[in-house]
């Protein structure tokens, strides 16, 4: 299965006449968040191909009015939308978790920052973790009936110490390490730290998990997603 995840920062390669050219053959896209819902169209309609994404922590004014629940602030739990696939085409995941028919994928959503001064969409520990624990039983009925929890976590923040910065903001959660440990992702899949160094590191193991900072853009080709865990 080959994957093109976006974050953070428009790609001249993405965002380009020419997109299906160099990424016609993926089979999903996925976003950590902080990009516009017009650029999400734009890729959704130039590869037809289904598009999983979560919120960060910058530009959700412009896109209140499109969601049923206005309240965007520190306790929200989840961002509820009017539809399934929402007015982009892609399918917001902020904290859910969805499988995809065609590919088997199953992707759960943890979006938003590490809380720092009150802003939309920002979480303290305790309120990620109690995200997480809503998933449970959702992770569970995936073990009995897929044969494992999950293939990726996608979020918008990093693991606390894993590419995360010094600086609050950037401030990456235990919570995630928690649940890495608990759940056993293929691939925690991030933004949210930008990546000024084309040869900055982006990929670390934890555990049985492959975290990647996918700022900008990033492909994954991984044939074993989507299958039953174990399966060749």
């Amino acid at each position: 299965m080959k994957i093109l995840c976006v974050a953070d920062d428009l790609d001249s390669l993405v965002y380009s006449e020419h997109i299906k050219d160099h990424y016609g053959d993926v089979d999903v896209v996925i976003s950590a968040g902080d990009l516009s819902l017009k650029y999400y169209g734009f890729i959704v309609s130039s590869l037809n191909k289904p598009m999983y994404y979560v919120f960060g922590n910058h530009n959700l004014q412009c896109y209140k009015h499109l969601y049923k629940n206005e309240h965007y602030g520190i306790n929200e739990d989840v961002l509820i939308t009017s539809d399934t696939t929402d007015f982009c085409g892609a399918e917001l995941v902020d904290g859910k978790i969805v499988r995809d028919k065609k590919t088997g994928l199953i992707i759960a959503g943890l979006g938003g920052s590490f809380r720092y001064n009150k802003g939309e969409h920002q979480f303290t520990e305790r309120q990620m973790m109690k995200k997480i624990y809503k998933m449970i039983p959702h992770l569970l009925y995936n073990k009995m009936r897929y044969g494992k929890y999950l293939d990726i976590l996608l979020t918008h923040a990093p693991p606390l110490g894993i590419g995360d910065d010094v600086d609050k903001c950037h401030r990456g959660f235990s919570a995630f390490l928690t649940f890495m440990e608990w759940f056993e992702p293929k691939y925690l899949l991030h933004g949210h730290v930008h990546l000024t160094d084309s040869n900055a590191k982006r990929e670390t193991t934890f555990h049985r998990t492959k975290v990647i900072n996918v700022y900008k853009k990033f492909v994954i080709d991984d044939d074993t997603l989507g299958k039953k865990r174990g399966a060749k």
